[in-house]
């Protein structure tokens, strides 16, 4: 994932410098076009972070949905191979090996008793986990944000971030527009996403804010760097996970890879099966 280059509205670069009668510049002009270069910055920065979560997010409940059943049905064969191995031979490193494969798959002991059916050793059951979370019992959902959602969902990020807010009551209702935002676009629903943008054209516009003082600028850039810094971390962590690392292989086409990884996965079980006949044959 590429951090995309920062946009300025035209608005902030065309400005005619505000200076004191004597026609001399402010000395906080600088500082002030540094903030809102950095404001913009950071903005097109979390929209990429933001994207990409939600991509790995969306492409890791895919890949758990159609590849861990191969997963599951390798490890059996696994656990098999070794028993059958183990049995053949009677040797103690080879039981012990069967021993620790079959404990892999086996779920824990005693624990769909001690929660009464809200759980085994794998998790909580569908049912209970629908109960806890408030949410119907599905399969995961297949969500891919159509290019239209992400032109909008930029759109209004850019327009409706909480950092530009100019005052404590504006930054609340930003922050909780955005989080309806962020919602829509994680069900990559466009139509909601319009509507979104409708509300948000017909709302209060913004007070332009006050010249501030040095001090506050310069407070103001420091707090923006700590938040780039703290951004860049949650995406290298995107980055460098097992899901992060798969989707950066086919960006373009998450599914082509799934594919691939399922025709291997098939190939691996097809060859432990014929593995386990011939221990058994």
């Amino acid at each position: 994932m590429t951090s995309p280059e920062a946009e300025h509205d035209g608005g902030v670069a065309g400005e005619a410098p505000v200076t004191p009668e004597d026609g001399a510049p402010r000395p906080e002009e600088r500082l002030e076009r540094a903030v809102r270069a950095a404001e913009q910055a950071l903005i097109e920065y979390e929209i990429a972070v933001e994207t990409f979560r939600i991509e790995v997010e969306n492409f890791s409940r895919l890949h758990h949905q159609k590849l861990g059943p191969m997963y599951t049905r390798l490890d059996e064969l696994d656990a098999q191979i070794a028993e059958a191995t183990a049995a053949r031979t009677g040797d103690p490193e080879d039981i012990r090996r069967a021993d620790e494969a079959r404990a892999r798959v086996m779920p824990m002991p005693g624990v769909e008793e001690l929660f009464h059916g809200w759980m085994d050793g794998d998790g909580l059951f569908e049912d209970a986990a629908a109960m806890l979370t408030e949410q119907p019992v599905r399969p995961p959902q297949r969500v891919r944000p159509s290019d239209g959602a992400r032109k909008l969902y930029r759109e209004l990020v850019r327009k409706a971030h909480p950092d530009l807010a100019q005052d404590e009551n504006e930054r609340g209702r930003r922050e909780e527009f955005i989080t309806r935002v962020n919602a829509a676009y994680a069900r990559g629903d466009e139509p909601l996403l319009r509507e979104l943008a409708a509300e948000w054209a017909a709302g209060p516009v913004p007070k332009e804010q006050a010249p501030s003082p040095a001090e506050e600028l310069y407070a103001r850039l420091e707090w923006l760097a700590r938040r780039k810094e703290m951004l860049t971390l949650v995406a290298k962590d995107l980055e460098e996970g097992a899901i992060g690392g798969m989707l950066r292989l086919a960006p373009d086409d998450p599914d082509r890879l799934l594919d691939e990884i399922a025709e291997q996965l098939l190939a691996q079980v097809a060859e432990r099966e014929r593995q386990l006949a011939a221990l058994l044959g």
